[in-house]
């Protein structure tokens, strides 16, 4: 008999509501789920395609050894007890610094990152690798120093604004918003708002703005620069909210003043009056900006973030409707770790801290395992990741992975990664297990989805929390739980709250690995720690989550927890669980001002001294490099490398490498021939699309293929091309600025 269960998409942070058909355990047809309160019944071309995602052809099903060059089928126990064996001798030999753990990224399963982090730290380390350090660094570490702890990310109020700015970003394709497409074209056609783009190419995005700045690629700090320059100039900065929420304005006012904007705008190919009416516009109109990885993936990341969030200071839009706000969240994204602290870690060969809210960025990894520095990383645990095609610097990272003493990976299917591994663990998918998501990012209401199992997983697949759980058991980092602790878990939850509590706080090391202890008891009943831990994490919720709550319905005490679990799981459509305060949004500030402190003094030198001239003489591309790559173009035929099946994208031209027409012809190339890219990475050669999109004088070529498929490989992979030394100060790759040529082949 064939069933529609509800559940949400696992292939980016929007999780869209989805329905899924199944008949006979599998599922066979998905479509939008319409009582989905947050997607309101939209999903995209991949959340209906997810089944491709599910059923990948190389599925893994039994725990592997690498045996040679070939993998051999072993026990789970012996698994589990090899593995933590291995990893005690390296640590207790190295020292702690000589594991990391990289994971906790993958959309449809961000519970895992509890598990692995609990491990990790219970062995003493801090070397925890993600996406947010691959992404975010930039963003994370100057919301650290601007409000107070890297955790307090501002997100836009489009609901309520008049002008929405997306600055690189292009939620056509990229979505990061909910029904992102509709609402920007909600945007374009409403005569009383503005749909207003900044990218240097003419994107799907750009097409549909009401205006389109069509800066020249690795311009945006100049750009920025030129705007509050101009502000300035004309008196139309917000006086009132600087002189009331900011404090150290007066320490970088200098920096903008007698700043020659004409100039800067030449360099950034741009109108002076085109943008002189851009600013005279977001100084009298209510706006709030969408940044996305053509600011944070960059020339100037880290820079690129700080002029973004000083320009919105000198609007005033942080903290008000329409403008830029905290939203409410279930839980932080991530913690604050201030390199200044001595408590917090640095990488031993290159000196990089976790800016992106604990995160360390994954470009440092292969140099951190190749040092000769005594304390460098002999072991890692990967887990929902693919860091052979996501990460930059394919050929360091196959290099640095095979001198690894002990490579673990856990996944659904056999990845690139996997196939480096020395031990390989077989995952179930986010459709046969339980999970759910902590970036909705909407505003102000809080809304969350508990996704169960729709399906069936193959026996002998397990949940990535319940595999690290038997890690740490085996290694004999969860003290032994209570009986009593245990029967409770098969009985009343809230008597479980107690009786669980009651005995943690007379073992301290129960703290220390809560969600092992919870997925040894609670977890057992329910057959997934994933599940059991989200409980436990609504038990024990901060303050602001609990005030959240009550402000939609759910009244404050002991068992506010408990009664929002249960209305989760009576609506498995997802609910809106909390509101934001949008009466005092800035209340949540944690510096000691109270206040937003602009000035930071890192990057004085670099903010201060930032200039047309410079930049003109910077931006000049090297002869043997005259074209600008940008590696990663996000499109409707890419999910990361979540979507193993060619057959999904069958007849569509999902991975080419897309140039200007103009170029094109200046170097007699053909679309639909094969060209050759070449950077100081690396070179690949794919099929040419000749497209009107591109900015003359750049490349595209989209992230997320190369996928090893049977006996060939889908699509090319660009991080052949990147560098992993090619970043940031802050480790941030610079994948929207490598300087590249482009040949036939």
């Amino acid at each position: 008999m064939a069933v529609w269960h509800k559940t949400g998409c696992v292939l980016c942070t929007q999780n869209c509501g989805l329905e899924v058909l199944v008949e006979d355990g599998r599922m066979v047809r998905v479509r939008p789920d319409g009582e989905n309160p947050r997607s309101r019944g939209y999903a995209c071309r991949k959340g209906l395609s997810v089944i491709n995602h599910q059923y990948p052809e190389d599925r893994l099903r039994v725990p592997l050894k690498r045996a040679g060059n070939a993998f051999e089928p072993i026990s789970w126990e012996q698994a589990i007890d090899e593995i933590a064996r291995k990893i005690g001798e390296i640590v207790s030999r190295n020292g702690p610094r000589s594991l990391a753990y990289m994971g906790g990224g993958a959309q449809g399963g961000w519970l895992e990152a509890a598990f692995g982090l609990s491990l990790l730290r219970a062995m003493g380390s801090q070397y925890y690798y993600s996406s947010a350090g691959q992404e975010f660094s930039g963003l994370f570490w100057v919301s650290g120093r601007l409000f107070g702890k890297q955790y307090l990310v501002t997100v836009p109020d489009e609901e309520a604004t008049e002008i929405l700015v997306a600055w690189g970003w292009n939620g056509m394709e990229s979505h990061q918003m909910p029904r992102a497409p509709k609402v920007l074209m909600e945007f374009s056609k409403d005569p009383e708002r503005l749909l207003v783009v900044i990218d240097p190419r003419k994107s799907e995005t750009a097409k549909a703005a009401n205006i389109h700045l069509a800066v020249r690629p690795g311009a945006d700090s100049l750009l920025m620069k030129a705007m509050i320059s101009i502000i300035l100039e004309n008196g139309w900065e917000a006086k009132d909210f600087l002189e009331k929420h900011v404090s150290g304005w007066d320490n970088i006012k200098s920096w903008f003043e007698d700043f020659d904007a004409k100039a800067a705008l030449d360099v950034c190919r741009l109108d002076y009056e085109k943008t002189l009416n851009l600013c005279r516009l977001l100084t009298s109109r209510r706006w709030c900006v969408h940044p996305d990885l053509g600011l944070y993936m960059g020339r100037h990341a880290t820079l690129n973030m700080y002029f973004l969030h000083i320009l919105g200071a000198v609007c005033g839009i942080y903290g008000r409707r329409g403008g830029n706000v905290f939203p409410g969240l279930v839980m932080p994204m991530g913690f604050h770790a201030d390199e200044r602290s001595q408590k917090t870690w640095r990488t031993v060969a290159t000196g990089m801290p976790p800016a992106a809210a604990g995160s360390f960025p994954p470009s440092v990894m292969p140099e951190e395992i190749l040092t000769d520095h005594p304390n460098r990383l002999r072991a890692v645990l990967v887990s929902g990741s693919n860091p052979l095609r996501s990460y930059p610097d394919t050929a360091a990272y196959e290099k640095a992975f095979s001198a690894l003493e002990l490579l673990v990976v856990s996944d659904i299917a056999m990845s690139e990664t996997a196939r480096f591994a020395h031990y390989v663990l077989p995952c179930r998918t986010f459709y046969e297990s339980w999970d759910t998501t902590f970036v909705p990012l909407t505003f102000p209401k809080v809304y969350v989805q508990l996704r169960g199992p729709v399906v069936p997983p193959p026996e002998g697949c397990l949940e990535a929390s319940q595999i690290y759980t038997l890690l740490a058991d085996k290694l004999g980092l969860i003290p032994s739980i209570p009986d009593e602790v245990a029967r409770a878990a098969r009985a009343n939850r809230l008597e479980f709250a107690a009786k669980l509590m009651e005995w943690a706080k007379r073992e301290p090391a129960a703290l220390k690995t809560m969600p092992m202890v919870v997925s040894k008891t609670l977890g057992k009943v329910w057959d997934s720690a994933a599940k059991a831990a989200f409980w436990a994490m609504l038990m024990t919720a901060p303050a602001t989550f609990r005030a959240n709550g009550e402000r939609a319905g759910f009244a404050q005490g002991l068992d506010q927890g408990e009664r929002i679990f249960q209305a989760i799981l009576d609506n498995p459509q997802g609910l809106w669980i909390g509101e934001a305060d949008s009466v005092d949004n800035l209340a949540v500030l944690k510096t000691a001002s109270k206040k937003i402190e602009i000035h930071i003094p890192e990057l004085e030198d670099r903010a201060s001294s930032l200039n047309a001239r410079g930049e003109e003489n910077d931006l000049k591309m090297p002869r043997e490099f005259p074209f600008v790559l940008n590696a990663g173009r996000h499109t409707k035929y890419n999910a990361s490398t979540m979507m193993r099946n060619p057959d999904w994208n069958k007849g569509k031209r999902a991975c080419t490498i897309a140039v200007n027409p103009e170029d094109a012809r200046a170097l007699g190339l053909q679309d639909g021939r094969g060209v050759r890219v070449t950077t100081k990475g690396g070179t690949v050669v794919g099929e040419l699309e000749v497209s009107d999109q591109v900015r003359q004088g750049t490349v595209l070529i989209p992230h997320g293929f190369g996928l090893i498929c049977g006996d060939g490989t889908y699509g090319l992979n660009v991080n052949y091309l990147t560098r992993s030394s090619h970043r940031d100060t802050l480790g941030t790759p610079m994948h929207r600025f490598i300087p590249c040529r482009v040949e036939g082949a």
